[in-house]
């Protein structure tokens, strides 16, 4: 199978993308063929999550059936359960005597301050927008302004849905997925060079490298304002590798090395920048997580820049996107 340069790369896994383009937001789901070892690490200081305790090496259950990012703030953690209700349906979740419960975490991101109509009074429209994006679930799905990238921002340009993946030693295949929603920015000062400039490949986002020299202001800390700082950039990283709990939390905590890389700043008080890791167990292969760990991390930036660059405008937008700025 050629690469796609997409999460599902990793074998086991398929993506959906659900979007309300009059609300601008939307929902991604990442769907485990076969339940798949995962854990998270949190890193932001505004996280919004469901199921992320459970998650930890010590707690009890072992694997997830799906993963939800979604805008909305904590309106978007309904997405969540309209994920385990199309799960349950289709006969998937934990047995416990003759019931079954899908294990469905998720997380959210801050986009009720982007020009999209809220109003939507008693129904919140996330969870039926989980269910959609669960139905949409495949092997390809679109980037940019999209599922939950679809009412994204940072703070000088739209944001988005990035991803990209990359193969190590011994076959196994590590990808990362991001809704880039950052309190800072992914680009360097003014300039359209992107601060994951280093980890590019194939000019997915623009192959234009780093400044010659970085300008004077590069590292002058610019973010949203008071009325906008609640963000979140959260992200999968995935592997087919096999790996225990504690392994899926290492590479979740190696991967954030990848916000460092392309966000300035990030994990700010502001966000709730986290990473869920997901284990599919497809390639039986020894594993050497220092390898497996950056790569993840160098996937993790270049989804980041990916989700900028691919962005799409939109009526009603209040930021421009890459393209319409730098052409």
């Amino acid at each position: 199978m050629e690469p796609r340069n997409l999460l599902t790369d990793v074998r086991g896994l398929k993506v959906g993308n659900a979007e309300d383009d009059r609300a601008k937001t939307g929902v991604t789901v990442i769907v485990c063929d076969e339940p798949a070892v995962a854990s998270v690490h949190v890193m932001g200081g505004a996280p919004g999550t469901r199921e992320s305790d459970l998650l930890a090496p010590e707690q009890t259950v072992e694997t997830i059936d799906a993963l939800v990012l979604a805008g909305g703030s904590a309106f978007g953690l309904d997405a969540g359960g309209g994920v385990m209700a199309a799960l349950a349906e289709a006969g998937r979740g934990v047995a416990i005597g003759t019931a079954r419960v899908p294990i469905v975490p998720g997380a959210i991101l801050f986009d009720l301050l982007n020009g999209g109509d809220k109003a939507w009074g008693a129904t919140p429209p996330y969870r039926d927008l989980g269910r959609a994006a669960f139905a949409a679930a495949g092997e390809t799905f679109a980037l940019g302004t999209a599922g939950a990238g679809a009412g994204a921002t940072t703070v000088n340009l739209k944001g988005g849905l990035g991803s990209a993946s990359t193969t190590i030693e011994g076959g196994i295949t590590v990808a990362a997925l991001a809704a880039v929603n950052a309190v800072g920015q992914a680009t360097i000062g003014d300039t359209p060079h992107f601060w994951a400039a280093a980890f590019e490949q194939a000019a997915e986002f623009g192959g234009l490298g780093l400044p010659l020299a970085l300008p004077a202001d590069a590292t002058a800390l610019r973010y949203k304002g008071h009325a906008q700082r609640a963000s979140t950039t959260i992200t999968v990283v995935a592997t087919d590798a096999r790996l225990t709990k504690a392994g899926a939390k290492r590479l979740a905590v190696m991967a954030h090395d990848g916000f460092a890389r392309a966000l300035w700043p990030s994990h700010t008080p502001m966000d709730g920048d986290l990473v869920f890791a997901v284990a599919t167990g497809k390639v039986d292969a020894d594993v050497d997580m220092i390898a497996l760990g950056s790569a993840g991390a160098a996937c993790m930036a270049r989804a980041i820049a990916r989700g900028v660059f691919e962005a799409t405008p939109a009526a009603g937008d209040l930021l421009p996107t890459w393209r319409q700025k730098f052409g």
